[in-house]
């Protein structure tokens, strides 16, 4: 419950910082081509995590450019980077932006299923558009200050590998994020909305197989299947469904299973995802997972060893500040569809299965209400770190769901970078509210250790690993 003081100070609305905040919003307007170039480039790119090199350059190049000073190569991942502008003693406000793509996902920025020919990447969840929007924001908030006097930092942070490869943990927890106060960040969606959003908490792994190779017909007798050793987990492992906590999911593929049926495959692996709201449950459950690897090893005459790829707390939410976001949301709007677009989404529709949604659903904001996303996120262990808030925007065709096709072709088009442009006006906005308005701070700060609660102790779910630079590289002994 928002106190009243807190609330008074969110429908407050001074002529003079309306007029202020107006030259931020015109910024990012003036800015719309560039965004829209940077935005579509990073898509063309499609580089998957920590092998982001060209998306993660223009970023650094367009902030230093426009005067932050840019730390490259941060927390051990060569592609993730922070970039920083201070104007004196006061808050420190960090935005996020991501821009890594999804393997398998190749598509071109058309309404019908067409691979590209020259990746194999798609960015099925927008994170094109989420680097961009969040530099753009930085940038306008920089100009505003600087324009203002406004005493404070605006930190951009550059964080690779959201996909299954958690570069926002290894910041966190090489202490990037201890100095800021309040950290933003939005995502790409179908919907226009800022929830009081949990998520699940997630651990992955790579369990890898290793037996004796052999002639699979003239000598099988010799052979151990490091094939077989694979398929036992993923069967002991299903079993399992039935005897985990109700709200856990766990999902797996075979990366690796041999290179000819007459080879008894001496090397196979599998990737597993664990998640669900409790990161202790999701702890104990990939322990329970270990074992069904060492006991399938053990039935097959095989080895096996894992490697811990990711983790993520749960999102932590924060009342106070979703809602501030939630407000700049409903004054920047949703998006409006030109015929062009209305055209494209027209046939987009038809392919995504559902007859529910409504192409004049892109142009409404959601009401704000309390909600659980069954995805998960590394930005859970940034708001157990520092009050932390985010929204949504529509960049896809509504009823469009993440990492498919879809997604990838409506982030290529204006639909997509419209969507970007009001993320970014809403970050601009909330950031610039933050620095006037210091008791909004020290209410999301208050929620904040109130929901964290006096015990916490942070433990990344990674451990002491370094990043797994190499976790989209194809399988390997």
């Amino acid at each position: 419950m928002l106190k009243p003081i807190v609330a008074a100070v969110l429908l407050a609305a001074a002529p003079a910082a309306a007029a202020e905040t107006n030259a931020a919003l015109a910024r990012i307007d003036a800015d719309r081509a560039a965004n829209e170039a940077a935005a579509k480039a990073i898509w063309n790119f499609a580089e998957v995590g920590y092998q982001e090199a060209r998306s993660s350059a223009l970023l650094q190049k367009r902030l230093k450019d426009a005067g932050f000073d840019v730390k490259a190569g941060v927390a051990g991942a060569p592609t993730a980077f922070t970039a920083t502008w201070s104007n004196g003693t006061g808050p420190v406000i960090g935005i996020m932006g991501e821009y890594d793509a999804l393997p398998g996902l190749s598509q071109t920025a058309d309404p019908a299923k067409t691979v590209r020919s020259d990746v194999s990447a798609g960015h099925g969840c927008g994170h094109h558009l989420f680097g961009v929007a969040s530099a753009s924001a930085a940038i306008a908030v920089k100009d505003w200050m600087k324009a203002n006097g406004a005493k404070g930092t605006i930190r951009f942070y550059g964080t690779p590998a959201e996909e299954g490869g958690a570069g926002k943990v290894y910041m966190v927890r090489e202490g990037l994020f201890n100095d800021v106060d309040i950290a933003l960040h939005w995502h790409p969606s179908s919907e226009n909305s800022a929830d009081v959003q949990t998520s699940n908490s997630n651990k992955s792994g790579k369990f890898r197989f290793h037996g004796i190779s052999a002639h699979a017909a003239g000598a099988p007798e010799r052979g151990r299947s490091a094939l077989d050793g694979v398929e036992a987990m993923n069967m002991m492992a299903n079993m399992m469904h039935e005897h985990m906590p109700e709200k856990s999911r766990m999902h797996y593929i075979i990366t690796a299973g041999g290179n000819a049926p007459n080879v008894v495959p001496d090397f196979a692996e599998s990737f597993y995802y664990v998640r669900n709201p409790d990161a202790e449950v999701v702890r104990e459950t990939f322990e329970r997972l270990v074992k069904t690897a060492e006991g399938a090893a053990l039935g097959t005459g095989t080895t096996v060893d894992y490697e811990v790829i990711h983790g993520a707390l749960p999102l932590l939410p924060n009342r106070t500040l979703q809602t501030l976001v939630h407000a700049k949301l409903s004054q920047v709007g949703g998006v409006l569809y030109t015929t062009e677009d209305t055209a494209f989404a027209q046939k987009i529709i038809p392919t995504l299965g559902q007859t529910k949604a409504k192409l004049s659903d892109a142009a409404l904001v959601e009401p704000m209400k309390e909600s659980h996303e069954a995805g998960s996120t590394d930005v859970g262990d940034v708001s157990w770190t520092v009050p932390t808030a985010g929204f949504s925007t529509a960049t896809w065709v509504p009823g469009t769901p993440a990492h498919s096709w879809q997604a990838v072709a409506a982030g290529g088009t204006s639909i997509g970078m419209k969507g970007m442009q009001n993320a970014a006006k809403v970050l601009a906005l909330t950031a610039i509210d933050l620095l006037q308005k210091p008791e909004l701070i020290a209410a999301a700060k208050e929620e904040f250790a109130e929901r964290r609660g006096p015990d916490f102790t942070y433990r990344s779910l990674v451990g002491d690993r370094t990043p797994p630079l190499d976790y989209r590289n194809a399988p390997g002994k």
